[in-house]
């Protein structure tokens, strides 16, 4: 019974209805299923629906700029590790998205003057990437940006609710 209330709740919260019209749009796997398993796949479709419609204004949002969702991802944990950099190992781990190819990725944004590439000091095996001053300029112009996208997303949230959802969020990717 708690799943299928947060299942409501999270399908919601996500699209800010306060009606029942997102049960209706969410097909349940079968009547053969049992109410716990419908429950678990409408809170699949519910999560998965809005991360689409999110990711969608994401791209969207960047579009002019000429970048990506990994790119601009990239770009925010290059600003958080400061001057010191990352090795693209590093870079990977702390990816949103998994990208296979992280090299060709760094390569494109060291094309556009948005990081740059230097061999460690300690360990010349490693090569570190830092943002660049064009980066981080791209990052401010863009900061606002995204902080109203968030807003349209999920300022009819408050901070206690926003909490509850990122919980059960990381509670259902702590189970894997």
């Amino acid at each position: 019974m708690t799943i299928v209330v947060q299942t409501d709740i999270f399908s919601r919260v996500v699209t800010g209805r306060t009606d029942s019209s997102s049960e209706s749009v969410i097909s349940s796997p079968g009547p053969e299923r049992s109410s716990k398993t419908r429950a678990e796949y409408d809170a699949y479709v519910a999560i998965v629906r809005a991360a689409e419609e999110m990711n969608r204004d994401f791209v969207e949002l960047l579009r002019p700029d000429d970048l990506s969702i990994t790119q601009y991802n990239v770009l925010r944990i290059l600003r958080g590790a400061g001057d010191a950099g990352l090795s693209c190992g590093q870079v990977g781990d702390r990816l949103i998205r998994h990208d296979p190819d992280i090299t060709r990725l760094l390569d494109r944004l060291e094309r556009r003057e948005l990081v740059t590439r230097t061999r460690d000091v300690a360990d010349r095996r490693v090569v570190r990437t830092s943002i660049t001053s064009d980066g981080l300029r791209l990052l401010a112009r863009l900061d606002p940006r995204v902080d109203e996208l968030h807003e349209v997303h999920l300022g009819h949230l408050s901070e206690a609710r926003l909490e509850e959802l990122r919980n059960l969020v990381e509670e259902s990717r702590a189970r894997r």
